[in-house]
C-alpha cells in the first residue's frame, strides 16, 4: 500500500493526487509493475522528447487532453508519430466537438501540467471525469514509454502493466485504431 505523505502542494493541486515522479513509479511498484526510468531534460514537444528516448524500445506516447462541447474530458493515448484527425475521432466516440483542454483543468482533473500529460495521470481522476482512449497500436506493442507524472523523465513498461494499472483506477479504456478514423 502507498502512503501518501503530507506536504505541501502547488496551488490547485489536491492533496490526494499524485504528482511527482516518485510517489507514481512507488505506486507502480505497489502494484508489482516492473518499470525502468530514464531521465532527460525537460521536454514539451514529441519532438523534443525523440532527442532523449528514440533508442527506448517499445511504443512512445503521445497524449491529448481533450474537452467536447458538452464538457466532458478525454485522455487519447497514441503513437507519438500518429496524426489524429479530432472532427472525425470526436464523431466516432460520439463527442460534441474537441477542443484542448485548457491548463488549469488538465492541473484540476490529472494533476499534470501542459508537457507532462501521461497516461498515468488518470490515477488522479478520482471522479471518473474523464474517457480514457488509447490507440490499439500502441497497446500493441510489448514495451510502452511515457512520463512518470514530470517531463523530465520517461517510464517503460509492459503495455499489459499499463493496461492493468489503467483499470486499477476504475477506467475501463476505449481501444480503438486511429488510422481507422484517417482512412474513413
Amino acid at each position: 500500500m502507498v502512503r501518501l505523505l503530507a506536504r505541501s502542494r502547488p496551488h490547485g493541486y489536491s492533496p490526494l493526487m499524485l504528482t511527482t515522479k516518485a510517489e507514481i513509479l512507488a505506486r507502480l511498484a505497489a502494484m508489482g509493475i516492473e518499470a525502468e526510468t530514464t531521465h532527460h531534460p525537460p521536454v514539451y514537444t514529441v519532438e523534443e522528447a525523440q532527442v532523449h528516448t528514440r533508442h527506448l524500445p517499445g511504443g512512445h506516447c503521445k497524449n491529448l487532453f481533450l474537452k467536447d462541447k458538452k464538457d466532458r474530458l478525454w485522455l487519447v493515448t497514441c503513437l507519438d508519430e500518429q496524426r489524429v484527425d479530432l472532427n472525425r475521432l470526436s464523431k466516432l466516440l460520439g463527442a460534441a466537438r474537441f477542443s484542448f483542454g485548457k491548463a488549469e483543468l488538465l492541473r484540476e482533473v490529472l494533476g499534470v501540467m501542459p508537457g507532462s500529460v501521461t497516461p498515468l495521470a488518470i490515477v488522479n481522476d478520482k471522479d471518473n471525469r474523464v474517457t480514457h482512449v488509447l490507440d490499439a497500436k500502441l497497446v500493441a506493442h510489448e514495451r510502452v514509454n511515457c512520463h512518470p507524472l514530470e517531463n523530465d523523465a520517461t517510464t517503460t513498461l509492459k503495455s499489459q502493466d499499463l493496461l492493468r494499472f489503467i483499470r486499477s483506477t476504475g477506467h475501463e479504456p476505449v481501444i480503438i485504431d486511429l488510422d481507422q478514423i484517417l482512412e474513413g
